[in-house]
């Protein structure tokens, strides 16, 4: 059941990318985009599908899927129902670290700022886990909220801050900040994809043990697992995950809130199936959310990161009341 369940959503998946190519400000038949690949005659079709429309399906793909996959672990680790790169400061800490490597280093290559997005992800990170865990309770799923929240907002503050005092740089980064895949080459998939791709490998390596690990502890120390070699291990998947996709399509929020709950409903609780339900569903809802966010102002176009905005407040809202604790 879980193999076919996989199956129809990477069909799915292979639909939406398909609809993505093709629809949009300008409408493409679906057999003149398979033709731009088959039979490419330079036309201005194909230079739209060629240079726009497929990098831009298959960032908002990759993002997705590593952006859900980040969530799933880190509601692990966490113990968190709540816990995303998003809510925990991770994507706001690599935003920081990029904007700051742009403006203030002049870095301008994908691959630096790609590096200085993974920095931020890591040093927010750290810090969140450090605050989280100070006093003889250790980490609470409270503390480690409080800590996330803290430091989000004080890395989106200070970018916004540092951005308001170059105006070249606000208008520079502006829709990249709110989460944007729109606009972007090929080259910002494959510089970070490497990336993307370890985290993913890591996390699929994870994810036989991740099971225990979401028992607690001292379950699964008493079972013979080391719970800090594991969290640090997760952790690595995270940043990785978390920063390479703010570097390629800015802090999408919510996606990694939202998917790994869908995926518990439909998977259940062994995260060998969760973390590969959860890359093809992130991936179908990112992919979908961008191909939706062309309709909604056209002929401008509304940034990918406001409609899971839209779709996840009112997630985050229903997951904080209910007060379930993420397995």
């Amino acid at each position: 059941m879980r193999v076919a369940g996989i199956i129809l959503f990477m069909a799915l998946l292979a639909f939406a990318v398909l609809c993505s190519i093709a629809f949009g400000t300008a409408d493409i038949p679906l057999d003149h985009v398979i033709d731009s690949f088959t039979r490419y005659s330079g036309t201005q079709e194909d230079l739209i599908i060629r240079t726009a429309r497929v990098p831009r399906a298959l960032i908002a793909a990759a993002v997705g899927a590593s952006l859900a996959v980040a969530g799933a672990l880190m509601q692990v680790i966490t113990r968190n129902p709540i816990a995303s790169p998003s809510t925990f400061g991770v994507n706001a800490g690599a935003a920081f670290f990029a904007v700051l490597g742009a403006g203030l280093l002049g870095l301008e290559s994908m691959q630096a700022q790609t590096g200085m997005a993974l920095a931020g992800a890591a040093v927010s990170g750290l810090i969140v886990f450090v605050l989280g865990s100070v006093g003889k309770d250790g980490m609470t799923p409270v503390k480690i909220t409080l800590a996330g929240a803290s430091m989000a907002a004080f890395f989106a503050s200070v970018t916004q801050g540092y951005m308001l005092s170059s105006g070249k740089m606000f208008d520079q980064v502006l829709v990249w900040l709110v989460g944007s895949v729109a606009g972007r080459e090929l080259d910002s998939l494959t510089a970070v994809l490497p990336y993307m791709g370890a985290g993913m490998l890591l996390a699929l390596l994870l994810s036989r043990h991740l099971g225990v690990l979401s028992m607690g502890d001292d379950i699964a120390s008493s079972l013979g697992q080391n719970t800090a070699w594991m969290k640090g291990a997760a952790a690595l998947s995270v940043i990785l995950l978390a920063g390479a996709s703010v570097a390629a399509a800015g802090p999408v929020a919510f996606v990694g809130i939202i998917v790994p709950h869908i995926v518990r409903r439909i998977a259940g609780s062994d995260y060998r199936w969760i973390i590969p339900y959860c890359a093809v569903i992130g991936a179908l809802l990112l992919v979908t959310a961008d191909l939706g966010s062309r309709y909604i102002a056209m002929p401008k176009e509304v940034p990918v990161g406001v409609m899971t905005a839209v779709i996840g407040v009112p997630f985050f809202v229903y997951i904080a009341r209910s007060g379930r604790v993420s397995r």
